[in-house]
């Protein structure tokens, strides 16, 4: 609870410097910045020599890809039973799979379950969430985006050269290695900055609007992130017998919003801004009411 308050506190302060004029508009994406390139890599950094390969380890790692299989017929059956338009069959089909499994995942996991979650948390996050930017992304963007918009070689190579997947190499490198004392307070340090970074990033870039015409959609779209497809985990680990520690993180980051990265490409490509901004913007809002309920489940 006291860690739920925390993340709740900066998410305050976040809206509070919105208001502000001495914080810029792009305060948001500096601090986001900042975390992506400092802050979570530490955290990769320090939680990777705890990974004990074993069975576990499937799950995590093969739930991402579960969901985006269900996330993308369901969306494209949705699309046809009620003649969506292309553009915003292909915002739903880029959004809704990719949850922020790093950046928001983190801070909840954390708060959830605690640190001993972590490990369990950058396999479902690296191995499932960043190879789905990566290829599934790419070819949505490829294909529903508006032409020379996006360069598809380009989103590929920034999503596997991401810090924290590079940090994953890394500490998969070192991870027979002891780091030095120094070397471990210096990223313990960095690694207490993710959660103030992050949510009052969240909370300053906090901006809701709606139109009816992106209602119906939007309403379907989040439905399945934060409400369905966790919930298919919860009872696909449950009918498998799967009750460690490994598939209840799973199941957790299953419910996460969706990624801010895929929505921002979705602008970008030209793909709905309103609709892609209300999916992200929404879905972080709602998900301080989902994710504590799903934890309460599983």
């Amino acid at each position: 609870m006291e860690n739920f308050i925390q993340i709740a506190l900066f998410i305050g302060l976040g809206l509070v410097f919105r208001r502000i004029k001495a914080f810029p508009d792009q305060t948001a994406q500096v601090l986001n910045m900042f975390a992506l390139y400092v802050a979570l890599p530490a955290v990769i950094l320090l939680k990777v020599p705890q990974l004990e390969f074993s069975s576990e380890m499937i799950v995590p790692a093969l739930v991402p890809w579960a969901m985006l299989a269900l996330s993308s017929v369901l969306v494209l059956v949705a699309g046809k039973r009620f003649r969506w338009s292309r553009e915003t069959t292909g915002v739903l089909l880029l959004i809704v799979p990719i949850g922020n499994t790093s950046f928001m995942g983190v801070p909840m996991v954390n708060a959830f379950f605690g640190e001993n979650g972590i490990p369990y948390l950058i396999i479902y996050d690296q191995i499932g969430t960043m190879f789905i930017f990566a290829v599934y992304g790419s070819i949505v963007l490829a294909m529903f985006g508006r032409e020379g918009a996006v360069n598809i070689a380009e989103v590929a190579r920034r999503a596997l050269l991401f810090p924290p997947t590079l940090a994953l190499f890394v500490g998969l490198l070192l991870r027979f290695w002891s780091y030095p004392d120094p070397v471990v307070n210096g990223l313990q340090d960095l690694s207490g900055m993710l959660t103030p970074l992050v949510m009052t990033a969240i909370g300053f870039q906090l901006r809701i609007r709606l139109s009816p015409a992106v209602l119906r959609p939007l309403g379907f779209g989040l439905a399945i992130k934060l409400i369905i497809a966790p919930l298919v985990a919860l009872l696909g680990c449950r009918l498998l017998g799967l009750n460690s520690l490994a598939a209840d993180i799973a199941i957790f980051e299953a419910g996460m919003p969706p990624m801010v990265t895929a929505g921002a490409l979705a602008i970008a490509a030209g793909m709905l801004p309103e609709l892609a901004a209300a999916l992200v913007s929404l879905g972080m809002a709602l998900a301080f009411v989902t994710l504590p309920v799903l934890y309460y489940l599983i």
